[in-house]
């Protein structure tokens, strides 16, 4: 298998779009289309490439970024007044256009006891219009598989859902291996472009009540034998992160061939 080199670039570059159009993916899913004057250079990966999102808060009419050089982008955002100060959250990639410069982004619709919307950024998808402006932050991939991985292990909740799928078709296609996907719904499964040797294995949610990622989590804990000289790649919340990560070295897979990211974490659990 050809090595996906984790990149993370030196010189992180800003790329300002706006909104061209949204669309309800599916029930739990957000689409968010944008393009830009420059986005048709954005130097896209594959796999899980993601970028940190800038957009303005629910008062502001513009949108005021930080000024940097090099990677040292956070100190100037602190310093941007918090009236002023635009929201950033990190997400993938989940469909890339160059012919058009048209870059996808899915938002997981978070919603509340009450059915409400929660979470800044599903709040602000699900309110975007087009011409509304935005910001994309280049960070790179983490999907780091070695050449010699016999096999090729991704398991993720529904917020690694976009990596996980262009993983899928980013994937040689003479890839072994399995994506272990949970979803909430029955109605967020998608068609993957997996290689004919990865098993795609959806975990649905049934109870409402249920932690995200303790499905796939338990899907996980059925595989018995893990390649010594395999790869993983587990996101999602962070217990699904950490403790799949735990599962598949316990099963013999080195460390240093799991990738493994904490992309939030439950708040029943943040309070245990």
């Amino acid at each position: 298998m050809a090595k996906v080199r984790r990149l993370t670039p030196q010189h992180p570059e800003m790329f300002r779009a706006r909104v061209v159009r949204t669309e309800r993916a599916s029930p739990s899913m957000q689409r968010v289309t944008v393009t830009g004057p420059r986005l048709d250079a954005f130097p896209w990966l594959g796999y899980d490439h993601w970028f940190r999102l800038f957009f303005p808060l629910a008062h502001q009419r513009g949108l005021r970024l930080p000024q940097f050089t090099g990677s040292q982008w956070w100190q100037p955002y602190l310093a941007i007044p918090e009236e002023e100060r635009p929201h950033c959250a990190n997400y993938s990639v989940a469909d890339y256009r160059r012919r058009t410069a048209e870059l996808d982004i899915d938002f997981v619709v978070h919603r509340g006891p009450t059915g409400e919307i929660e979470g800044r950024a599903a709040v602000w998808a699900c309110g975007a219009r087009p011409g509304d402006a935005l910001a994309l932050l280049d960070q790179g991939v983490l999907f780091d598989c070695p050449q010699d991985a016999s096999e090729v292990t991704v398991v993720a909740d529904e917020t690694g859902l976009p990596a996980a799928a262009s993983i899928m078709r980013s994937l040689p296609e003479g890839t072994r291996g399995r994506l272990i996907q949970e979803i909430p719904t029955d109605g967020d499964r998608r068609a993957l472009q997996a290689p004919p040797g990865v098993t795609v294995s959806w975990v649905v949610r049934q109870d409402g009540a249920s932690v995200p990622g303790a499905g796939a989590l338990r899907e996980l804990h059925r595989l018995t034998r893990a390649d010594a000289t395999g790869y993983a790649f587990v996101v999602g919340e962070s217990t699904l992160a950490a403790e799949g990560r735990r599962h598949l070295h316990r099963l013999g897979l080195p460390k240093e061939r799991i990738t493994f990211s904490g992309f939030w974490k439950h708040e029943a659990l943040a309070a245990a």
